[in-house]
């Protein structure tokens, strides 16, 4: 089966400039690709292809050795087939009489992952296997990048990604021929209902409570969008003061996200089957 692994990693301050360029150039790459697509039809009604962009790709790395020129080749390709996708997407709606929703601009904050589809290609997982009290990614341009490895990575590592989220990063490895690990079979059945007050109610008559995270930081999240309010557009202040309300945002999305796993993991571990109201 195949599997996804999320972990964090632990760049230097020179590694996450390095990150950050990267992630800005690739956005770049995007962008100008998009315009390309769109200049090419509105004057010649001529049609521009993942195929006729990638081909461009050794032409443009030459020009310019110091920006795109120093990042991998298959990872600046998988930016162009995200374009790719993302037109095909927009035709397909357009076929099925749905809004179509034309392929947009990304602006900074809205394009905050760059793949490589192949490891080994421009990225090698824990390419130091000689340092056993933790493990690295290398990638292309940025080197090796210290990975906190909370939980053991299986099966064998198909693609690399590395992702932004707030002040921090993360790579996801997606990797095949992950072992399926079936539990015992418990032979009882449930049926859940999902609400506010209780997070999960069980015909069992048990309840889950909602932990209520937000509310949790309700008033230190206020004050710092507060902050945030009254800094001066485009300056390191309002940065900074936007780093934290994010950074806060980030904390109780993750809080979510590992309560609702443990949640789910706890029904699936108890019953065989679980059945819930159609939503």
């Amino acid at each position: 089966m195949r599997r996804s692994f999320k972990l964090l990693l632990r760049p230097t301050s020179k590694q996450a400039t390095a990150l950050a360029q990267c992630l800005e150039d690739h956005r770049q790459l995007y962008n100008a690709a998009l315009e390309h697509r769109r200049t090419a039809y509105r004057k010649a009604g001529v049609t521009i292809r993942y195929g006729d962009q990638s081909g461009e790709l050794k032409q443009i790395r030459a020009d310019d050795t110091d920006g795109q020129g120093q990042w991998s080749f298959s990872s600046q390709q998988a930016t162009l087939r995200r374009l790719d996708r993302a037109f095909s997407a927009f035709f397909k709606r357009i076929r099925d009489g749905r809004t179509p929703g034309f392929p947009r601009f990304k602006g900074r904050g809205w394009f905050d992952t760059v793949e490589w589809p192949k490891d080994g290609d421009g990225c090698r997982w824990n390419s130091q296997p000689q340092h056993s009290a933790a493990a690295f990614v290398r990638l292309q341009g940025i080197g090796h990048v210290r990975v906190h490895q909370h939980r053991p990575v299986k099966g064998r590592v198909k693609t690399i990604s590395v992702k932004r989220e707030g002040s921090r990063w993360y790579v996801v490895l997606s990797c095949d021929d992950v072992p399926a690990e079936p539990l015992a079979a418990t032979g009882a059945a449930v049926g859940i209902d999902l609400g506010v007050a209780s997070l999960v109610t069980t015909s069992d008559g048990a309840q889950v409570a909602n932990p209520r995270h937000l509310g949790a930081s309700l008033d230190r999240l206020a004050a710092a969008q507060h902050d945030l309010a009254r800094k001066k557009r485009g300056s390191d202040r309002r940065r900074k003061a936007a780093g934290r309300v994010a950074a806060m945002l980030a904390k109780v999305r993750r809080q979510r996200h590992d309560g609702a796993h443990k949640a789910a993991l706890a029904l699936v571990r108890d019953y065989d089957v679980i059945v819930h109201e159609k939503g």
